[in-house]
């Protein structure tokens, strides 16, 4: 087999983020993730043209969505020969989708791609219990009025009618992400003022990012947002600090709305290409996506749920064959600053690497100045499947932008699964 061809990231678009319930309320994911699309296809002058592939992804998809990521492209201006598929990994979704249209590229498959996510809390897909619906499938199967009346009325309890909306708890556990991410901040002794601390400089260095103008040619306006309405600038450690726990109510909680990631409504899309394409069609390179790995852990037998990038990321390093600290910059999404705060715990701790990992010692610390740099999903919000493609965009562009370097990407999702890479220049 010939060589794998080397990745470009040529940039990034996304509509900025909003607090669920606010701007985007009743927005479809479809809109929001064609509005992406479209701020995508008007940068890079992509109307009419035909790519190799684009993969999108959503977590909360209603059934009427079921060609999504095809739908989506049709509305965005690309030329209706180019092909898409839905991708999902829970929150690594749009890194997911990255990694796929790079594998794609890399294998000589396509010569560019998109690579995109949505979610959306605003226009849920609110269904009715299984029983009420089953009702409804052979009421459309009747053939007399009798029998419409009969199947309508037997057994019928207006129970049948409470809505249900899209789960928020693991099925195997019963626990929200949040109420796992609370046991593993006890496990891992993670204090809430090193949390506030955490969230209180990703909202600091997004305002900065924003002030200096790095996200204006990344978020295209839209639903009367310019920038993304979580962001808390003139927040403070004093105001953080009066919020009560979310999902511990006892002495133990620690987690808060402050320092963990708001519900969020938004989408971002990521274009990518071979070298030879970009250099043919005059296309920037900001960066290469290089290494790529996934984990996942037994979330349900002891591991924290949102564990896994600690054993992704030395998979990563091993296949990369460099160390924690080869980096110039680093990622972590921060679903809850005590996500990131375990994991990087985790990888200084010789136990936990000797006897989980099987590393003769610790993976050892980080600079936290390289550390999410222009604000993290804390602050920046985390609507699940673009959260990937957020990051993508704005890490290629930060490495440009410091003339090359190496960027480390992870991300952890629901089900026990973690999602990395490694972006060079």
């Amino acid at each position: 087999m010939a060589e794998p061809r080397k990745v470009a990231i040529i940039g990034g678009s996304r509509i900025p983020f909003a607090r669920s319930f606010t701007n985007y309320m009743g927005v479809s994911n479809q809109d929001l993730m064609t509005a992406a699309l479209k701020g995508l296809v008007d940068k890079y002058n992509l109307q009419g043209k035909e790519l190799g592939d684009v993969a999108l992804g959503t977590l909360i998809k209603p059934p009427q969505e079921w060609n999504f990521a095809r739908e989506c492209s049709l509305g965005s201006g690309l030329s209706p020969a180019t092909p898409a598929f839905d991708v999902v990994q829970a929150c690594g979704t749009g890194l997911e989708a990255a990694i796929v249209i790079a594998n794609k590229i890399a294998l000589g498959q396509i010569d560019v791609g998109i690579a995109g996510g949505v979610d959306s809390n605003s226009d849920l897909p609110i269904t009715f219990p299984k029983k009420f619906a089953q009702r409804l499938l052979k009421l459309s199967r009747s053939r007399s009025f009798g029998q419409t009346l009969s199947t309508a009325l037997s057994g019928f309890s207006f129970s049948e009618l409470k809505p249900q909306a899209p789960g928020v708890e693991e099925p195997r556990t019963g626990k929200s992400m949040g109420q796992h991410c609370e046991l593993m901040a006890q496990e891992w002794n993670i204090s809430r003022e090193d949390q506030d601390e955490l969230a209180y400089t990703s909202h600091q260095r997004a305002a900065k990012a924003y002030e200096r103008g790095f996200y204006d040619d990344m978020v295209v306006p839209f639903g009367g947002l310019e920038k993304d309405n979580n962001l808390r600038p003139d927040t403070t450690l004093e105001k953080m600090a009066k919020l009560k726990p979310a999902f511990e109510r006892s002495e133990k909680g620690t987690l808060t709305a402050a320092n963990s990631t708001a519900l969020t409504d938004g989408a971002s899309a990521v274009l990518m290409a071979s070298e030879e394409y970009a250099k043919a069609n005059n296309l920037p390179v900001l960066a290469y996506m290089t290494f790529m790995q996934t984990a996942a852990v037994d979330f349900v037998g002891g591991d924290g749920l949102l564990m896994a990038p600690a054993w992704a990321v030395p998979k990563l390093l091993d296949q990369a064959g460099i160390s924690l600290q080869d980096f110039d910059l680093y990622e972590i999404h921060e679903a809850f600053a005590a996500q990131v705060l375990c994991t990087l715990k985790a990888w200084e701790s010789d136990e936990f690497c000797k006897t989980r990992l099987g590393r003769d010692k610790a993976l050892g610390s980080i600079d936290r100045e390289k550390l999410n740099v222009n604000g993290g999903s804390v602050a920046l919000g985390h609507p699940f499947a673009a959260t990937g493609g957020r990051i993508v965009a704005g890490l290629a562009k930060a490495l440009n932008e410091r003339g090359g370097g190496r960027g480390l990407i992870s991300i952890c999702t629901g089900g026990g699964m973690g999602v990395t890479a490694i972006l060079e220049k």
